[in-house]
């Protein structure tokens, strides 16, 4: 079920003040829009892996350890550069965006309070 109008702004308003309140936990959540999968990072992480796997059949053949545990640190490495997430301008958003001298660390929740308040005060 899609989110109406009014549902996705407050959604929009929450995520813009979790980036302002705690910018570094709101980009370890991944949540920050800069942040975006790279083709580049997936196929080259796609082919170490598969090279990886080659690596440790042949070590595994040749009945040699250490091949094969080479192949084995190939294959993570290329799964883990397969799913990293290209941050270049999250980085440079993230550096550009500070807090709000005036603004205290509580709005947030206060704000959340207020929202959860008025809709019980709605109901009969």
């Amino acid at each position: 079920m899609p989110l109406s109008e009014h549902e996705q702004k407050l959604l929009e308003q929450l995520e813009k003040q979790l980036h302002e309140d705690d910018p570094k936990f709101a980009s370890s959540m991944g949540s920050d829009p800069g942040r975006s999968w790279s083709t580049r990072h997936l196929v080259i992480g796609v082919l170490a892996t598969l090279a990886g796997v080659m690596l440790l059949l042949v070590g595994v053949t040749v009945q040699n350890i250490f091949v094969g545990v080479l192949g084995f640190i190939v294959m993570g490495a290329g799964v883990y550069f397969a799913t990293m997430r290209s941050s270049a301008a999250g980085k440079a958003r993230a550096a550009g965006s500070g807090r709000k001298s005036g603004k205290p660390r509580s709005s947030f929740m206060s704000n959340l309070e207020e929202r959860w308040d008025e809709r019980h005060r709605g109901e009969p």
